[in-house]
């Protein structure tokens, strides 16, 4: 399991603080080992406080067209393509 994740990139960028946002951000995983790991997840940021909401490597997912939406943005931003 990761002791943290440093995220390198997000879209959207500024999400609306007023309702829950699904968002798809490039990180880099840093585990016990001191072995790292880059890759994609999606996570929702709370609203009102705009805190990340993890919930044990499971976000729901209301729609594909909302992933591929975040996916556009990340490929449009110059991220979307990473590799980890």
């Amino acid at each position: 399991m990761a002791t943290w994740v440093e995220i390198h990139e997000q879209t959207p960028r500024d999400p609306d603080a007023s309702e829950w946002v699904l968002c798809l951000q490039w990180c880099t995983y840093h585990y016990d080992d001191a072995e790292s790991e880059d890759g994609y997840r999606f996570i929702w940021r709370r609203p009102e406080t705009g805190h990340l909401q993890p919930a044990r490597g499971q976000a729901r997912l209301p729609s594909l067209k909302l992933v591929e939406k975040r996916i556009a943005e990340a490929r449009e931003e110059g991220w979307g393509d990473n590799h980890g």
